[in-house]
């Protein structure tokens, strides 16, 4: 009865025990859950975070992929004193707003582009007994128009659109503006009464205005105008060419703004490159066959630039011609770089965009198309009317255009919708022919200085320049890190390796615009100037580290075991300093017995370039960077290898360096491959260091003496000067798709080779 008693008593004062028991596993339950969904959270977070930027690089970089289209707006017709006027030409104004006519009669009128309804008339002066024979214009983007009169005199004249603010809304108001002066100038000794030709083009050297006749003769002048500060009155200065006559007729003159060629198209369709540059004594260069003996040229126009010839031919072709230059004979000759889409009618008209390379054509046919030079590319081809086309009009905002037929009163008006026309796959990613260039090429070059500049948005020099730097790094970081971790895991004392582990990764913390700064400023030009330091530090380093351990194997075992084991590595520090300081004071010595004093000349005169921020210089500083990185994953890797799997190779008779090999590295080789990994991401998105010691030029190739420019560099420097929505802004944004994905991809390999490496070395 009283045990019965005594074990009742004790189960009631265990109660209590039970009951802190209960509450403390429910703790830790929900401990667990909220730890959980914490980490669960945070990293569906993580996925979502990552595919948010991925969406909005997407959306930034989607209107790149949108198509073109040319379509109908609206038809009108015009009144009738501007419907049954001849004309030469027509305009649009900056704001697409205003059409303007020009008229045989030398009357300009000024009209409703979306409307048709009058606006303004202005009259071209003409001397007195004398008509219009021909009219001419430079590029659209001069505004700059010349018309030849029957007395042989030419009148230069500019259309400006003014702009009024008074009544406080925008009015604009056309007016007429003369750089050499209201008055007509005389062409040539012996004015020519009927041009057959005409041409003008403003250059850095002044005007040039060209006329030719029916019998071949050619008068040309080059003009320079300035106007005095204090009395407003305006001197214009002449100076005449000597062209011989060309004994055939000449159709169509074309002068480029360097001022020294001149192009000339005869009734056969062949062109005459003549040099004028010295000007007493103009010369033929070649003359070429624009369109073959099958066809005729109907059409020609300068791009904007006045670099790229455009042909269209009687057979509706389509070739772009410009000046290469011919290495042999040291002259520019003409060359047909590309052909684009054949067009259903002859070609009759070509109008060139303001500020890019595309251009509209008008057939015979009443096909309106769209190309687009440098991305070689016809974006639209668009039947308009059953009539042949006459004469187009393009805006400078390159959004609208008016179309005129022959026998039609009316004008149509078709929208466009061509933001991005450069951005093709092949413009991208392969070599383009851009003006100026010997050959195909790939090339980055987003501005310039000149409004008729051609942009060239290849991606592959940022893409090589990117692989180039994370590779150099890497190569410099990944057997130093590895081999360090393998040493401080595995051979080094407990006592050094908390002092030598924390070290390394303290290195993370530096700056990179530090290692960047200290890149550029200090370390490029010290290496330049000590270029041998590579060479023997590359030889002398390795050796001599060699040399001690082979000693050090020498020498007494009582003094061996003098040293603790793990201690090793500090007897090295010496060997490691007077090995510095031999390299350092050989430099110049092997400079001169070697290399004729200077190495940085020998490699100029052995044909390999050298720049002073170069890959090595990047690879050095981005590899100091990225070490700590790789250290520290692959010293925790080796650090977690189990330790009955190390003692149990030993116990069997293997060797430490063997058990390294066969047991340690095999464990611990997914984690090493994770700090590998990782550590290319980090050198693939490092944007300081290279941004500050490469020198930023992006060329294509792996030379260790030339720099690069990365992906992520060329963002940083770019993306806050860009115009947003333009297409070097959206270009930028695919650079950065290219750069997330890339890495995305590498990450997922990575981690699927290191998910079979683990799997594989499981059962050890």
């Amino acid at each position: 009865m009283a045990a019965s008693q005594a074990t009742a008593d004790s189960r009631r004062s265990l109660l209590p025990d039970e009951e802190k028991r209960l509450k403390l596993r429910k703790k830790r339950a929900f401990r667990d859950r909220f730890s959980l969904f914490g980490v669960g959270s945070g990293g569906i977070g993580v996925i979502i975070a990552l595919g948010l930027i991925f969406v909005y690089l997407f959306y930034e970089t989607f209107p790149l992929l949108k198509p073109v289209s040319v379509t109908p707006e609206t038809e009108y017709s015009l009144p009738a004193h501007l419907s049954q006027a001849p004309a030469f030409h027509y305009t649009l104004d900056r704001f697409e707003r205003i059409g303007a006519q020009f008229a045989e009669n030398g009357q300009i009128h000024f009209f409703d582009a979306r409307s048709g309804a009058p606006l303004s008339r202005l009259q071209v002066p003409i001397p007195d007994n004398a008509s219009i024979t021909r009219f001419g214009r430079a590029e659209n983007r001069r505004s700059l128009f010349v018309y030849g009169f029957s007395d042989g005199s030419v009148l230069p004249l500019r259309v400006v659109y003014a702009q009024d603010f008074s009544t406080g809304q925008r009015v604009i108001v056309p007016e007429l503006e003369f750089p050499l002066g209201d008055s007509p100038i005389i062409l040539g000794s012996r004015p020519i009464s009927n041009f057959s030709a005409l041409e003008i083009i403003e250059g850095r050297g002044g005007f040039i205005v060209a006329g030719a006749s029916e019998e071949g003769d050619i008068a040309m002048a080059m003009f320079s105008s300035r106007t005095n500060l204090m009395t407003g009155q305006m001197t214009v200065s002449r100076q005449d060419f000597n062209l011989p006559n060309i004994g055939t007729p000449i159709r169509q003159m074309l002068l480029n703004e360097t001022l020294r060629n001149l192009f000339l198209i005869d009734d056969r369709g062949w062109l005459m490159s003549f040099d004028i540059s010295d000007r007493g004594n103009p010369h033929l260069v070649e003359e070429v066959d624009l369109v073959g003996v099958d066809a005729r040229v109907t059409a020609a126009e300068f791009l904007v630039g006045t670099r790229s010839l455009i042909v269209g031919g009687s057979d509706g072709s389509l070739r772009q011609w410009f000046l290469v230059r011919d290495e042999d004979a040291g002259i520019s000759r003409l060359r047909m770089i590309r052909e684009f889409s054949s067009h259903p009618g002859a070609v009759m008209v070509i109008e060139p965009e303001y500020l890019r390379k595309g251009f509209l054509v008008g057939d015979d046919s009443g096909t309106v198309g769209l190309h687009y030079a440098t991305s070689h590319v016809t974006l639209a081809m668009k039947p308009v009317s059953e009539n042949a086309i006459s004469q187009l009009a393009i805006g400078p905002n390159n959004s609208l255009a008016l179309v005129l037929t022959e026998n039609d009163t009316g004008i149509g008006v078709l929208k466009i919708d061509n933001p991005h026309p450069q951005t093709t796959l092949s413009g991208l990613w392969g070599k383009v022919w851009y003006e100026g260039r010997s050959e195909p090429e790939f090339i980055w070059q987003s501005s310039s200085a000149d409004d008729a500049f051609e942009a060239k948005y290849s991606i592959v020099p940022l893409s090589v320049g990117t692989l180039k730097a994370a590779l150099f790094a890497m190569l410099l970081a990944t057997p130093l890190a590895i081999m360090g971790a393998i040493y401080t895991a595995y051979f080094m004392s407990p006592k050094i390796r908390r002092l030598v582990k924390p070290s390394i990764e303290l290195m993370e913390a530096l700056p990179t615009v530090i290692l960047g700064f200290l890149a550029g400023i200090w370390l490029a030009p010290y290496v330049e100037n000590n270029l041998p330091i590579l060479v023997t530090g590359a030889l002398f380093f390795p050796l001599f580290i060699l040399l001690a351990a082979i000693a050090w194997s020498r020498f007494p075992e009582r003094i061996r075991n003098a040293v603790p084991p793990g201690w090793e590595a500090a007897l090295l520090i010496p060997v490691v300093i007077g090995t510095g300081w031999l390299v350092v004071s050989s430099s110049p010595w092997i400079e001169i017995a070697f290399f004729d004093g200077s190495m940085r000349q020998w490699f100029s005169d052995v044909g390999i370039p050298y720049d002073q921020r170069n890959a090595l210089i990047v690879g050095m500083a981005m590899g100091f960077a990225v070490i700590p990185t790789i250290f520290s994953i692959a010293e925790d890797a080796v650090f977690s290898v189990p330790r009955h799997l190390t003692q149990g190779s030993l116990a069997l008779g293997a060797t430490p360096w063997q058990t390294v090999v066969g047991v340690v590295l095999l464990t611990a080789s997914p984690g090493i491959f994770s700090a590998i990994m990782i550590g290319f991401g980090r050198a693939v998105g490092e944007t300081m260091i290279v941004l500050m010691a490469s020198g930023n030029s992006p060329v294509v190739n792996f030379n260790l003496f030339e720099g690069m420019r990365t992906l992520a560099a060329n963002i940083a420097v770019e993306l806050p000067e860009t115009a947003v929505g333009s297409t070097h802004f959206r270009v930028l944004f695919l650079s950065a798709l290219v750069l997330l994905v890339f890495t995305f991809l590498l990450n997922t390999l990575a981690e699927i080779v290191r998910q079979r490496l683990r799997k594989r070395y499981a059962s050890l």
